[in-house]
């Protein structure tokens, strides 16, 4: 085509009235945030479960915005039609509330909210349609009428000679179609895509600088890319340009996948006539595998999956923890410095961010969330334990359900103080943990556990004796000294360090005596204080249990 067909060719496509630029320039106008507030957004695409990696984007990029006072909104990148999963939409809304990730503005579960909508791709169609539109006059774009048959070729043939695939020089056979063969094929009804005709040069460089990466250099890009789709929706290059300018994002966070594309979008940012926004790629998070590190895999990692820590019960507040472990290696640092602050108050500075990617670690997060839990008071325990088992443990939440209080005595145990206990990490393992509490210890695993230490009759005369000195009115101390007494009446030491001077001389130790009691009373040899166990449980259960496995276990 000749320059002054460009417009001919663009009204031969679309036909009817669009919005001009400068129009929709006037519908979004420019943001006027204070000084050094930013706008950042999360744009998932609905193709599957909210990543691990997704999370990590949406979490730093709202903490971005939020500690410079911006705004942070959520853009549903839903134009690939062939990939969407049903349900994905809500799936995602549904993972970023359970970890605590909130918008400022965009989709949500109740429609949208915000002066920059609509917030999903899909239903922006005719905005990126004029932008299209406002390429093809300007002689910036062009119909491409190849089948994925001809493009493959195309790509096959390039691969055998050794060339960049792609469609650019030569290989772009429909970039200079004379206006006659444009109007015969689309009066035939060919399908055809839009391209970006693109005045990139492979020989030049673009020069740009990321807040987490630094300064690069890249080679710019020269390759005819597809603009609008045969179905007229717009492929990503498109349409995170576009949104991006309109909803006047100024920060963009994403993966560093998108690092080869980089050139592409700064190219689009230009030929639309845009000032671009500033980019920061965050690593990827790696897994081990043998001697070598990969990303963290969707189809291969269950754990790439945020439902998977979800479904596990690990509290949001680990996770989000770990990620700024992974993110920021300062962080660890100041959480030593400042133990009670809540995560908000830690700057993130960009570049700090990890770089080259951080590995993922599945015992420290573990750990990271057994610090978390520690912190939390009984309530909290509890509230979010019953959250979690109500969603995926009918029967645990039952039990919270049937006695607050007396589940809140449970979760009690050990918490508070200078050194409180950090044993669990995940409220599925809450079950087995406090399971004692309200059922029964299993036979014959619980008189197994106890044979295994002792002659069946030396744990016996131990039950008999507590049996009969059992007093539920004792305070901790006098509980303590009923224990010692017995151990000593029956012939054991009263520590491990005098019965390792002559063990000849006694049965075992008074830890011995105590373990016996803590398997008869919850069938497990790790359980929190059994004092406690035995003040929780009560005087009558307590007995009733005692008396139970004297009579199984003779």
């Amino acid at each position: 085509m000749k320059p002054m067909e460009y417009k001919t060719a663009a009204e031969l496509i679309w036909p009817g009235a669009l919005p001009t630029p400068l129009e929709l320039e006037e519908q979004y106008p420019l943001r006027k945030p204070a000084s050094g507030a930013i706008v950042t957004r999360f744009a998932p695409s609905p193709t599957g479960f909210l990543h691990l990696g997704g999370l990590f984007t949406a979490f730093i990029a709202g903490r971005l915005a939020a500690q410079t006072g911006g705004r942070f909104y959520l853009r549903i990148e839903d134009t690939d039609q062939k990939r969407e999963v049903e349900g994905g939409t809500e799936a995602i809304l549904e993972a970023l509330r359970a970890f605590g990730v909130t918008f400022d503005e965009g989709t949500g579960e109740a429609g949208e909210r915000g002066s920059y909508g609509p917030y999903k791709q899909s239903r922006r169609r005719e905005i990126y349609t004029a932008y299209a539109k406002d390429l093809m006059e300007r002689g910036l774009a062009y119909p491409c009428f190849c089948t994925e048959e001809k493009l493959a070729a195309m790509r096959a043939e390039q691969e055998a000679q050794g060339l960049t695939t792609g469609y650019y020089g030569k290989w772009a056979v429909h970039r200079d179609l004379p206006l006659a063969e444009v109007r015969e094929r689309i009066e035939q009804g060919q399908p055809y895509t839009v391209r970006l005709r693109s005045p990139g040069d492979p020989a030049r460089s673009v020069i740009v600088e990321d807040l987490v990466k630094g300064t690069l250099t890249l080679p710019e890009n020269h390759q005819d890319i597809v603009l609008l789709k045969a179905d007229g929706l717009p492929t990503y290059h498109l349409a995170h340009a576009v949104d991006d300018h309109l909803m006047r994002t100024t920060h963009v966070i994403r993966g560093d996948e998108w690092l080869s594309s980089l050139p592409v979008h700064l190219q689009l940012w230009e030929v639309l006539g845009f000032e671009a926004p500033v980019y920061a790629h965050l690593a990827p998070i790696l897994k081990q595998q043998g001697a070598s590190k990969r990303k963290l895999s969707k189809r291969k990692d269950p754990e790439a999956a945020v439902s998977y820590y979800a479904e596990r019960g690990v509290p949001p507040e680990a996770v989000l923890e770990y990620l700024l472990q992974l993110a920021n290696w300062t962080f660890e640092d100041w959480c030593r410095e400042h133990p009670d602050a809540p995560l908000t108050d830690f700057a993130l500075e960009p570049g700090r961010l990890n770089r080259s990617g951080a590995l993922f670690d599945g015992a420290k997060l573990e750990d990271t969330a057994k610090e978390v839990v520690a912190r939390m008071t009984a309530e909290e325990v509890y509230n979010a334990a019953l959250a979690w088992g109500r969603r995926f443990h009918p029967a645990f939440a039952g039990w919270l359900e049937a006695d607050p209080g007396y589940a809140q005595r449970i979760l009690a145990i050990g918490r508070g103080g200078t050194k409180p206990r950090k044993d669990i990490a995940k409220w599925s393992e809450l079950p087995a943990y406090i399971g004692f509490f309200y059922e029964e210890p299993e036979e014959p695993a619980r008189t197994k556990r106890i044979q295994a230490r002792m002659r069946l009759e030396q744990a016996r005369d131990i039950v008999r004796g507590y049996l009969a000195a059992y007093d539920e009115g004792e305070a901790a101390e006098e509980w303590f000294g009923t224990i010692r007494g017995l151990a000593a009446e029956l012939g054991y030491a009263d520590s491990p360090k005098t019965y390792k001077k002559n063990p000849a001389g006694f049965n075992g130790h008074t830890g011995d005596v105590a373990m016996v009691l803590r398997l008869v009373l919850t069938g497990r040899e790790q359980t929190p204080d059994l004092y406690e166990i035995c003040s929780i449980l009560g005087g009558s259960a307590v007995r009733r249990r005692l008396a139970g496995w004297l009579e199984v276990s003779r």
